[in-house]
């Protein structure tokens, strides 16, 4: 079946108070979603982000963002006010996120809730449900805090051991503070679901992401170490990212924490089957980010300034994947599968049956048997003009050089495509004409807006992930992406 849907992260979203989150706003986008005609909305992680504020970079695979909840449900039930609310600050930009004041503001506003928070019924078989992670997740943020935000490894010793006394008196101590990140997160899981159930029944299913790693300092590490590759002093001994290309000199160390893969084949990868059987109770689908990193992936030795110096090495392969088939049913998922794809990765891709993805931005640089190019698809694959990682299309093409311009003209027949405003539109068309099953397009793209709206720019630290929509997306857009939508049967 042809279908289409649109990309734009949570935090993206207009709202109050500084940051998109499950408000009116989200429920009003859905809406735009079904009139324009679209079946997915696709999202970025939902997890707590720490510096950088990556939703990549994760204090926990399975806690949601708490500034994704609304205020506005809380001020009904009268945990908090609209003048408290309005006292703090939030931020003066609706087009841009200040997490700085974010971080200040939203977690003051929620502790103030729950202070005055009743426990129920609903609440407690929220917290005993989820006592697998919940528990863990609480009580690292907790001790955190209470080692003024460190990194879990800087923690004193008994704590970052998870001594039994320590951790039953931490337990003991932090009791108030531990309760307050449970009520976060019930208080996200029921709007996201909430949320959720308003865009099944309106036709619109989301698609979800998972990033293959976790974050060093998360919850994860810290109470699994033996997942991943630590030393007895529980330091990594070896990172993740990627080696040096065309596009990056040094290559991109991620700093990621490597999983211990034979670990995991002895335990019969039950810590992935809880993580994937968990993700898929918050999404309809699933993209499966770095995709490439279950055949082999890339291993940088910890302590590197860069990721010059690596190796790679062999991944669980498709045999988790069958696992993973076994175990939870066939999953709907999307291989992030992008960059240079060994055969290996492409057997593997081929034999787990999911479709992969392809990027319009990245068809144009090299020969004519480029398989990014529209009319080299098949049908199970999904096609996207840019990722969350790349330049919107209009900003992207204010740098094409000129010898790919022309490239780009020949194939499409446009010769005056690089003067119009609009030139974004004929790369949807693109797109969206394909015979990819699936086609996703960034909002930006819709509403033809340059790099002052570019969502991430890889190895960079800061101004990223805080672009949001103000009142861009007007009737007018939506009913031209329907027509476009219609016109091409999707």
């Amino acid at each position: 079946m042809r279908e289409s849907g649109i990309l734009l992260p949570i935090f993206s979203l207009p709202s109050k108070y500084g940051i998109g989150c499950f408000s009116v706003e989200a429920y009003d986008f859905v809406r735009k979603l079904k009139e324009a005609g679209q079946k997915k909305w696709q999202v970025l992680p939902l997890g707590p982000t720490g510096f950088g504020d990556s939703p990549y970079q994760s204090f926990s695979t399975f806690a949601g963002n708490p500034y994704f909840i609304d205020l506005g449900p809380l001020m009904d039930e009268g945990l908090i006010t609209k003048e408290e609310c309005d006292a703090l600050d939030f931020g003066d930009r609706k087009d841009w996120i200040d997490y700085e004041k974010m971080y200040h503001s939203r977690f003051k506003i929620l502790d103030l809730a729950h202070q005055r928070f009743e426990r129920n019924e609903e609440y407690d078989s929220f917290v005993a449900k989820n006592s697998w992670w919940l528990e863990d997740y609480a009580l690292f943020m907790a001790i955190k805090g209470k080692h003024m935000g460190a990194s879990w490894d800087r923690w004193a010793l008994p704590y970052k051991n998870r001594e039994k006394e320590a951790i039953e008196k931490a337990k003991e101590e932090l009791k108030d503070q531990i309760e307050s990140y449970q009520f976060q997160q019930f208080y996200f899981a029921r709007q996201w679901q909430s949320l959720r159930r308003y865009a099944n029944d309106n036709g619109i299913e989301i698609i979800g992401d998972i990033p293959i790693y976790v974050a060093f300092d998360s919850a994860d590490t810290w109470a699994n170490p033996e997942c991943f590759q630590f030393d007895e002093n529980k330091e990594p001994i070896r990172v993740a990212g990627c080696p040096p290309d065309y596009f990056s000199e040094g290559g991109q160390l991620w700093g990621n924490p490597l999983y211990d893969w034979d670990y995991h084949k002895e335990t019969g990868y039950q810590w992935w089957f809880k993580r994937m059987d968990y993700t898929f109770t918050l999404f309809d689908m699933v993209r499966i980010d770095h995709f490439r990193g279950f055949d082999e992936y890339y291993s940088i030795p910890y302590g590197r300034k860069d990721a010059k110096i690596g190796e790679w090495q062999p991944g669980p392969g498709i045999e988790f994947f069958n696992a993973l088939k076994e175990e939870l049913g066939e999953q709907r998922i999307i291989a992030e599968d992008l960059g240079l794809l060994t055969d290996s990765v492409m057997e593997m891709l081929e034999e787990s049956g999911y479709p992969g993805m392809k990027v319009l931005q990245f068809a144009f640089d090299s020969e004519w048997d480029n398989n990014y190019l529209p009319h080299t698809y098949h049908h199970n694959c999904v096609v996207y003009t840019g990722t969350h990682d790349n330049e919107t299309t209009k900003g992207w093409m204010a740098g094409v050089p000129e010898e790919i311009q022309n490239t780009i003209t020949e194939y499409l027949g446009r010769e005056d495509l690089f003067e119009q405003p609009e030139g974004s539109w004929e790369f949807i068309r693109m797109a969206m004409s394909s015979v990819a099953d699936l086609c996703i397009i960034p909002l930006q793209d819709y509403l033809s807006l340059g790099n002052e709206a570019r969502m991430n720019t890889p190895s960079t630290l800061g101004g990223n992930w805080s672009w949001r929509l103000e009142d861009q997306f007007t009737i007018e857009v939506v009913e031209k992406i329907r027509r476009m939508t219609e016109l091409y049967g999707r």
